[in-house]
């Protein structure tokens, strides 16, 4: 697996117009015009988020549907989306459909309202990649893929995302999927305490994505470094997101440190219930 240097979009939040410019992973910003600006805005203390596994564009009955799947999380006006499962290229699905998007989905997906995005390609194969995605309307000082693949047969990575949001020095947001088997999910659970800890102590940190966690074991390694989940925070209960039509599984999930979680949602009804074989998870941040 390697990481990716995906060009972002316009280096700008919804308040912010700037011209286009690459970032490569590692690189810091913080210098360029866009940075000074947004430190001089209000402070924000409420992002709006979503985490979704996307199935690649596909419902469960491998139905092609990104447009309709960019509409409903338009519909959400959110600042920051988690997508797990997105391709960065495929060129038999680029000849077999129509409406597949000249660009990666990411950037299909993002288009005017999420300016910045960022991307790590996990997966890659003769005729694509796929990976984890993050679109945001804050600007992206860094970003890096961190491989925690266990053997040869699944390529996972943890995309860690650092954002310049209004009010504070970085906010640390990670996207990941986790590996099927429990034993490889442990050791990448402890892979990512490691990368936790290794943050500012006081820096919030946003963890979404699709833990494959159906046993629920998580909660106990990630108390490690402090992480506490969105829904059993609010609900004392993880939330059931697969599959869609009939969630039965607890597999997808909201963590955070150095912030708390409000209104936590499982978007399960229509459309969501046959954009994805998951149901989203939508949650207020407090900063």
């Amino acid at each position: 697996m390697t990481s990716t240097t995906p060009k972002h979009g316009q280096l700008t939040n919804a308040d912010l117009h700037t011209a286009k410019q690459p970032a490569e992973p590692g690189a810091r910003i913080e210098g360029n015009r866009l940075i000074e600006l947004v430190e001089r805005t209000p402070a924000v203390h409420k992002l709006r988020i979503l985490t979704l596994n996307m199935h690649k564009g596909f419902t469960l009955f491998n139905q092609f549907i990104l447009p309709e799947l960019r509409e409903a999380i338009r519909s959400l006006s959110t600042e920051i989306v988690f997508l797990q499962e997105v391709h960065g290229s495929h060129k038999q699905h680029e000849q077999r459909h129509a409406t597949w998007p000249t660009t990666s989905q990411y950037e299909f997906l993002a288009d005017t309202i999420w300016q910045e995005f960022s991307y790590g390609r996990n997966a890659v194969y003769p005729h694509g990649d796929h990976g984890n995605a993050l679109l945001t309307k804050y600007p992206i000082i860094r970003f890096e893929n961190v491989d925690v693949s266990i053997g040869k047969i699944e390529q996972r990575g943890l995309l860690h995302t650092v954002l310049k949001v209004p009010g504070h020095d970085e906010v640390h947001a990670i996207c990941l999927h986790l590996g099927l088997r429990e034993s490889h999910r442990k050791q990448q659970l402890s892979l990512l305490c490691d990368l936790i800890e290794q943050l500012p102590p006081s820096a919030p940190v946003i963890v979404a994505g699709d833990f494959n966690d159906w046993r629920k074991r998580a909660d106990k390694i990630l108390a490690r470094c402090n992480l506490r989940e969105a829904f059993i925070n609010e609900y004392e209960k993880h939330a059931k997101t697969f599959p869609a039509r009939w969630p039965l599984l607890c597999l997808d999930r909201v963590y955070v440190r150095n912030a708390t979680t409000h209104n936590a949602q499982v978007l399960f009804q229509q459309p969501w219930s046959h954009l994805s074989d998951h149901a989203p998870l939508a949650v207020e941040i407090h900063l």
